[in-house]
């Protein structure tokens, strides 16, 4: 496994890029984002020392879903590629249990997110079919979900 320092700024991997390593934080700090430097750019990750991320494109070989970006100087990032992976399990069984948990917060909330996300359309179809007006709490749901989710303010501005 390889260890590299990298400075702020530096872009560990692209959206779209070859899922072929991941990584752990050793020290610093990394930002996930989609569409970075885009005009729908969003930041859905902050990332400190013990996180791991690359790994679902190291498991299932899709490409990157987003771009990793460091947000310190001198981060240092241990490399972990297919290879290396079974190794480095073994040196560090607890990181299975961490990963795994990590993964399952990532998808704990975004089912959350999604069911949240159908719960407020399904509404907002309703108010629409029956001619009421939308209340005050279903704007603020809607406009909660185009702000975080389409890099779009509520009028649709970037």
């Amino acid at each position: 496994m390889d260890v590299k320092s990298y400075p702020r700024g530096a872009i560990v991997f692209r959206q779209g890029d070859a899922g072929e390593c991941m990584y752990e934080i050793q020290n610093g700090s990394v930002g996930i984002y989609y569409d970075y430097k885009g005009p729908h750019e969003k930041k859905i990750a902050h990332l400190a020392s013990a996180d791991v991320f690359g790994e679902m494109g190291l498991l299932d070989q899709a490409p990157r879903s987003a771009t990793a970006v460091v947000l310190e100087d001198d981060t240092v990032l241990t490399i972990v590629t297919e290879q290396d992976f079974l190794s480095y399990f073994e040196q560090n069984p607890v990181k299975v249990l961490q990963l795994m948990q990590q993964m399952c917060i990532r998808l704990r909330n975004t089912t959350t997110d999604y069911l949240d996300a159908c719960r407020t359309v399904y509404e907002t179809a309703e108010a629409e079919k029956t001619g009421k007006k939308k209340s005050a709490t279903l704007m603020d749901k809607i406009k909660k979900l185009c702000d975080f989710y389409s890099g779009f303010n509520f009028y649709g501005e970037v």
